[in-house]
């Protein structure tokens, strides 16, 4: 017979604290002398001690698991699925939310799984996933305007935080970006070089963001001069910046300036202006948005707005967090600040 492992006995003999203790520090119980906790921390590791998870899901009845939810509105055809869990995994932006979300749950012995819910038919099952009780709640990134998943959990008054401004009001709490000032970063840059004929590639108008960067963009323009800004819509990918840079070089020649709404369409831009003999940023200055991998990988390194998505996405979690432990009852939302990364672009 085999040797039975470690117990919460022998950790509270090595740390010199009761069994009581021991078990209250194991489950997550906030009001243990950090002293102690870190005593008890280091009589783990020297007895190799490993929690029951399922046992102490039974005493804390959590899963110390998340939901990490990419959702959308699309329908329910198998082409239209795969299109959608491809297009997730190509954009470096849902990378940088898994890496935020990880740095926050992992410290803490809490795992994402990630669900994808594009369809009515993944959106139940990621309720009923929920319901069932198989994680402790929700971190949702929306991805259309009209997702109706926010308000489905907030029917079923289950935990859930959400990446951006909801575009209708649902009881959750949120985090964001000041879009509308990244907009104006973008616009104040173009104009110190001395752009003249400013332009945007903006992203998908359905998306709040896209709508807020290109107001910002736009309202400092007219402040110094420029009435009419042209603009294409772009859908945040590669191929769609470089649709939208050769529609623009068609309508507006003399364009010496873009502000594109994310790195990729910015990546996609500059790849059209190389193409046409046009020298970034000589003859025309390109500003980005995000500051992705995209941004130095690009030819030249891209001038763009970053937007903090790892610290983003790590605080979504930390307040689904405090949400399931019931250390936060009412929603809130966290609004973080973008910042302009000069490169060499523009």
């Amino acid at each position: 017979m085999s040797r039975q492992g470690p117990t919460l006995e022998d950790v509270a003999r090595d740390a010199g604290v009761s069994r009581a203790t021991v078990s209250r520090v194991v489950n997550g119980v906030r009001n243990v002398d950090p002293a102690i906790q870190e005593a008890v921390r280091q009589a783990i590791e020297r007895t190799g001690y490993t929690p029951n998870r399922a046992a102490r899901s039974l005493v804390t009845r959590r899963t110390e698991t998340v939901a990490l939810v990419v959702s959308g509105a699309g329908d329910t055809s198998e082409e239209t699925q795969s299109a959608f869990a491809a297009s997730v995994f190509a954009d470096p932006f849902f990378g940088r939310v898994v890496g935020g979300v990880v740095s926050y749950l992992r410290p803490r012995s809490m795992h994402p799984v990630l669900m994808f819910a594009e369809s009515p038919e993944a959106r139940h099952e990621v309720l009923t996933y929920l319901r069932q009780g198989r994680a402790d709640g929700a971190l949702v990134v929306s991805t259309h305007a009209d997702d109706p998943l926010p308000a489905l959990l907030a029917d079923a008054r289950l935990p859930a935080v959400l990446f951006a401004r909801p575009s209708r009001p649902v009881p959750f709490s949120y985090v964001d970006l000041d879009h509308r000032d990244g907009g104006r970063l973008a616009a104040e840059r173009l104009l110190a070089r001395g752009c003249r004929g400013p332009a945007t590639v903006c992203g998908p108008l359905a998306v709040s963001a896209s709508r807020e960067r290109l107001a910002g963009f736009r309202d400092v323009m007219a402040r110094h001069g420029h009435p009419h800004v042209p603009a294409v819509e772009g859908g945040f990918t590669l191929d769609s910046g470089i649709d939208a840079m050769t529609r623009l070089l068609a309508e507006y020649p003399d364009v010496d300036g873009v502000f594109a709404a994310n790195d990729l369409m910015a990546q996609g831009i500059c790849q059209v202006l190389r193409e046409r003999g046009r020298r970034v940023p000589d003859d025309v200055a390109v500003v980005g948005f995000d500051d992705s991998g995209v941004a130095v990988a690009c030819r030249p390194p891209l001038t763009t707005v970053r937007q903090p998505v790892e610290r983003m996405a790590a605080e979504m979690a930390r307040l689904l967090d405090e949400h399931i432990r019931g250390e936060r009852d009412k929603p809130t939302s966290v609004i973080f600040d973008p910042e302009l990364v000069a490169r060499a672009s523009a």
